[in-house]
């Protein structure tokens, strides 16, 4: 006789380091910063709504954010700098959604979403939530990358991005048509290189 199916849908994801993630009560003994990094270097920004033959991925994007982060704050500690850093890493195993699609879902993927940034802190020995401050200036740091990143990649018009994001003051290099960064996306293997050569060299500095 056939074994039976399980009356609970499978709930983990399998790692390409081997783990088993169970994403409703994820462990931190189940989670890589290798998986994290190759993960959210082939998530796409923007539900990939960007110029470019890649996609701008969501390490891209989280190591312009911690960059900010520390302009904003030169004197962020390591542990600080990681925790931004890390500040979407639940989007290696969940994706990307974007802030409107969030908003429609509303609790259940946001409970989720906490559970598994609560995991990935402790696994790096960092604070289960987000201290507040921090938090404040994380969500800072993102709406200035996010505005860039509309303008220059993601096809906004200058005067809606400021509207829905803010005007990034002190940020970019001057040009006729607003400050500039001069963003492009780069294929998934340097994006995950990156991400990586960062969190080493945080990690390395605490």
């Amino acid at each position: 006789m056939a074994d039976r199916p399980s009356a609970l849908p499978r709930a983990w994801q399998r790692m390409l380091s081997g783990r088993r993630l169970d994403l409703i009560d994820p462990s931190p003994l189940d989670i890589e910063i290798e998986d994290i990094a190759h993960g959210l270097a082939r998530v796409a920004r923007w539900n990939g709504q960007t110029v470019g033959d890649h996609a701008y991925s969501v390490a891209e994007h989280s190591v312009l954010v911690e960059e900010i982060a520390c302009a904003l704050e030169p004197g962020l500690d390591a542990s600080a700098r990681l925790c931004v850093l890390l500040h979407d890493a639940p989007e290696y195993v969940i994706g990307d959604m974007i802030s409107p699609f969030k908003a429609v879902i509303g609790g259940n993927y946001k409970a989720i979403e906490a559970r598994l940034q609560g995991a990935v802190h402790l696994r790096f020995g960092l604070p289960e939530t987000m201290p507040a401050a921090l938090k404040k200036l994380t969500k800072k740091a993102d709406g200035i990358a996010a505005y860039f990143e509309a303008v220059e990649l993601a096809g906004f018009a200058r005067p809606e991005a400021k509207r829905l994001f803010g005007l990034p003051l002190g940020f970019g290099t001057p040009a006729a048509d607003g400050p500039r960064l001069g963003l492009s996306a780069r294929p998934a293997t340097q994006a995950q290189a990156a991400f990586l050569s960062r969190f080493r060299e945080i990690e390395g500095s605490g």
